[in-house]
């Protein structure tokens, strides 16, 4: 079964950042307040949820399973989660996160079942711990009714793992209207090769993280003059689900006020008109133009790098910085990605500087980096 949209709604529930007892020192999940949130969201009628193994230290699911599933009727919602292969040691532990996430979940199968975060060396993990042929015999056996992926490298490795592939039911990307023409991201020319396969897309990080409720005054203004009802998250996840043949857009909420609002959102939701459209592109462009660092990603300074430096995540991490003044967004960004090739090895060889085709001072970038996220 292909899901093209279906009548599945066009917001999805992220159960990555839930809220946790305040106070608790180690950070347990409030689940009584995600409760609330589920049933807010469910009475809007939404339907749809995404966990993974590894969310929230891997109480995410059994979250869900409290929340959710054992709640509700299970043929009244859909669940998705990922096997992030990069977390296991071998093969024999990547695999047995597919059993522990059912019994986690209690879910009984998934409706949507990704394998995690594909993209730069973490694709070949999935090939040689034999994860592809893994899931397909899940989804023979009826525990598994979509199978995909979620990607987040650029559009040649995208086009290279679906040509390897084909038989995928649906994949899951990085859209939004910031990193829409983005050389970094490229989340046009991926979403442009999922339709041109007949793909359904699940849209991850409509609102980058929250980093676009943070706007510069200036491209606030444009959105702002556009309609002055419609709150910036409005812009951002409206952009995202009036693309065609998107499944639904994840928004990772963690109050009971998100989930409010934005089910308020989207609840009726409308494409985005012509006009719409045109305010949205203008502000594209006044991203565009703020005094970011010029990086494209092409990853040629990771090359001689004798340190391992994640040059690309330090220098993405501080343009989060510049153009949204979104501290959580770039420190998460760094943790998340930065892990082991922390900007504080750098040693000062000026290995990426020689072969930089922006001419960036990536030494004194660096510095900024190291001081501002370690």
């Amino acid at each position: 079964m292909t899901y093209t949209g279906g009548n599945i709604p066009k917001l999805g529930f992220g159960f990555m950042r839930l809220p946790v007892i305040e106070g608790d020192e180690n950070a347990t999940i409030d689940i009584e307040q995600v409760k609330r949130m589920v049933d807010v969201f469910m009475g809007a009628g939404f339907t749809y949820f995404d966990t993974a193994r590894g969310y929230h230290g891997g109480k995410s699911e059994a979250a869900l399973k409290r929340a959710l599933i054992e709640r509700y009727p299970r043929e009244s919602f859909q669940v998705a989660t990922k096997l992030p292969a990069w977390m296991a040691a071998d093969a024999e532990e990547a695999r047995s996160m597919f059993e522990t996430s059912l019994v986690e979940s209690g879910a009984g199968y998934f409706d949507f079942y990704l394998l995690h975060n594909l993209g730069e060396s973490r694709s070949a993990l999935f090939e040689d711990y034999g994860l592809w042929d893994f899931a397909r015999e899940q989804k023979d056996a009826g525990l598994i009714r979509n199978l995909g992926f979620s990607f987040h490298d650029k559009a040649d490795e995208f086009e290279r793992i679906l040509e390897a592939h084909p038989d995928v039911d649906f994949v899951q990307l990085q859209i939004n209207y910031a990193d829409w023409d983005s050389e970094s991201i490229e989340s046009r020319k991926c979403y442009e090769i999922a339709r041109s396969r007949g793909l359904p897309v699940v849209v991850m990080e409509p609102i980058k993280g929250g980093s676009l409720v943070k706007l510069p005054e200036s491209v606030a203004a444009i959105l702002n003059e556009a309609d002055p009802s419609a709150s910036l998250a409005s812009w951002a996840l409206r952009f995202a689900a009036s693309l065609p043949g998107i499944v639904t857009v994840l928004s990772g909420m963690s109050t009971l006020d998100q989930v409010k609002q934005n089910v308020e959102i989207m609840k009726d939701f409308a494409p985005l008109d012509e006009g719409e459209r045109a305010a949205v592109d203008r502000a594209r462009e006044a991203l565009a133009k703020l005094p970011v660092i010029p990086c494209t990603d092409c990853r040629y300074c990771l090359k001689g790098c004798p340190e391992g430096v994640r040059i690309p995540v330090a220098l993405a991490s501080l343009n989060i910085l510049i153009a949204f003044a979104d501290e959580y967004r770039a420190q998460e960004n760094y943790d998340w990605n930065a892990e082991g090739g922390e900007a504080s090895k750098c040693i000062g060889c000026g290995a990426c500087e020689d072969v930089c085709p922006q001419h960036i001072a990536i030494i004194d970038e660096l510095k900024k980096a190291a001081e501002a996220f370690e």
